[in-house]
C-alpha cells in the first residue's frame, strides 16, 4: 500500500492541524508526513465540505502556488486535489503529477486535460458534479457505486485514460447534509464492499477517516482489511501500522 499524506492549503479545511498556507509551513508539514511513512503528498486548495467557501481558479492558485512549489521541491510525487481545470494546468506546470479529480472528471475540459498530460487520476465515486452538493445515494450503495464506475470508466476509455485511474469510493465526500449516524452506516457498507471494485482491474484508492473516535477507527480498519493499493491519510504512521497488523502476508 502506498500512502498520500494530506496537506491542506485551504483555510476552510476541517482538519485544521493539516493546514499549511505558506511555502515554509507546507515544506515543514510535508517533511513530517514523509518521516511518518507517507510515500507521496496530496495537496488541495479548496475544501469540499458543504460550508466551504468557493474560490475562483485564480484564488485557488494563489492559495496553492507557494505550498505546491515547496512540496514539489522535495522530489516527491504530488497529487493536486481540484475540480477546476485552470488550477490543474498551473499545478502540473509547477510540479504536480497526479490529478485528484474532485469533480470525478465530469467536466470534458478536465477529461481532455488528463488525456493531454497522460497523468494518473484519482477518480472518486460522486453523484453530481460538485463535491459540496452531492445527491443522496438511493438503493444499495455498493451496487450504485459499481454501476457508476462501470459507466464512468467507459468515458475514461474514450479519452484513453482508463488504465491510469485509481478508483476512489468517494467516502471523503458523501453528501454533506447527512448526519454522522447515516454517514457512518453508508461508509460501513461501502468499505465492506470494496473488493467489488477489483472487477475493474484498477488500483483502489481510499481517503481514510482522520478523526480519532472508536467508530471511525473501526471504519479505518474495515477499509484497510481489503489491502487497498493507495490510501489518502492524515496519520501515515498509524495507517501503516494498522494496515500491517491486518495484512501480515504483505510484509
Amino acid at each position: 500500500m502506498e500512502i498520500f499524506g494530506v496537506v491542506n492549503a485551504s483555510p476552510d479545511s476541517l482538519a485544521e492541524f493539516s493546514v499549511a498556507s505558506t511555502a515554509e509551513a507546507a515544506d515543514r508539514y510535508a517533511r513530517h508526513l514523509l518521516e511518518e511513512g507517507a510515500d507521496h503528498i496530496d495537496l488541495g486548495g479548496q475544501a469540499s465540505h458543504g460550508s466551504a467557501n468557493f474560490v475562483t481558479p485564480d484564488e485557488e492558485w494563489a492559495i496553492l502556488e507557494g505550498p505546491l512549489r515547496a512540496i514539489a521541491a522535495l522530489g516527491v510525487t504530488v497529487s493536486v486535489d481540484t475540480w477546476q481545470v485552470e488550477t490543474a494546468e498551473r499545478a502540473f506546470d509547477a510540479g504536480a503529477s497526479v490529478l485528484n479529480a474532485a469533480d470525478a472528471l465530469q467536466n470534458e475540459a478536465m477529461l481532455e486535460f488528463a488525456a493531454e498530460r497522460e497523468c494518473d487520476v484519482v477518480l472518486p465515486f460522486m453523484l453530481g458534479p460538485d463535491p459540496r452538493h452531492l445527491k443522496h445515494v438511493e438503493g444499495e450503495p455498493v451496487e450504485v457505486m459499481v454501476s457508476w464506475f462501470a459507466e464512468r470508466l467507459k468515458e475514461m476509455g474514450r479519452f484513453g485514460i482508463r488504465e491510469r485511474c485509481y478508483l476512489d469510493p468517494g467516502t471523503g465526500f458523501s453528501p454533506a447534509h447527512w448526519d454522522w449516524e447515516e454517514r457512518s452506516e453508508y461508509q460501513r457498507k461501502i468499505y465492506s464492499g470494496l473488493d467489488r471494485l477489483r472487477q475493474f482491474d484498477l488500483p483502489i484508492y481510499v481517503p481514510l477517516p482522520w478523526k480519532q473516535t472508536e467508530d471511525r477507527l473501526e471504519l479505518l480498519d474495515l477499509a484497510l482489511a481489503h489491502d487497498i493499493d493507495f490510501a489518502r491519510a492524515h496519520y501515515p504512521a498509524q495507517v501503516r501500522a494498522r494496515h500491517e497488523a491486518l495484512n501480515p502476508a504483505t510484509l
